[in-house]
């Protein structure tokens, strides 16, 4: 299942995940089912957890906690665009600032997750970025075991989101609500 990865190690990849990863096969087909909206909520829900391990070593580093704060206001119609994207921007500028590849690796996955409010595309760049921060923290001999219970997590909560995100009352932004659009990810897997 981690074949790829193992190799991409030994190549000394940056990225050891991808859209052709085979350990997020079963995720991407369950991306390319939902709507937007349930996508956008597993995406903002699933941050959390690097943003609280960011927010751990870096407490007084606020910009990938505003990413995130901004791209909900985004999501819910509150703010425009360019403001959310200047913040999901910001959260990428600290992985360039800090020299802590981990932690640099989690900002990139938050920053992809407020970005996808934008287009489903970048909801895998959460677990791309975070599952290699993952493997990085844990080495190549122990990385199997978290990197396949967090591969569990992105598949629960996103069935958790596609069961409930309608039934959460919320606000949503305009573009948001429109179901007549097709998923990104689906037709992008179509092209290939």
């Amino acid at each position: 299942m981690f074949s790829d990865v193992e190799l991409k190690l030994k190549k000394k990849n940056k990225l050891l995940f991808s859209r052709e990863s085979l350990c997020l096969q079963e995720l991407i087909k369950l991306i390319q089912l939902q709507n937007h909206r349930a996508i956008v909520m597993w995406a903002l829900d699933c941050a959390k957890m690097p943003l609280k391990q960011f927010e751990a070593k870096y407490p007084n580093e606020r910009r990938p906690r505003t990413c995130l704060a901004l791209c909900e206001d985004w999501a819910r119609g509150k703010i425009k665009m360019p403001k959310a994207k200047q913040a999901i921007l910001g959260s990428h500028a600290v992985a360039k600032e800090i020299d802590d590849s981990v932690s640099g690796l989690l900002c990139q996955a938050i920053g992809h997750a407020g970005a996808t409010v934008h287009v489903e595309t970048h909801a895998l760049g959460l677990p791309i970025y975070e599952l290699t921060a993952i493997v990085r923290k844990h080495g190549v001999d122990n990385f199997t075991e978290p990197v396949s219970e967090k591969l569990d997590y992105y598949y629960t909560r996103l069935k958790y989101w596609q069961e409930n995100t309608d039934k959460v009352e919320l606000i949503w932004a305009n573009f948001l609500l429109d179901n007549t659009k097709p998923n990104k990810e689906k037709l992008l897997s179509e092209r290939k």
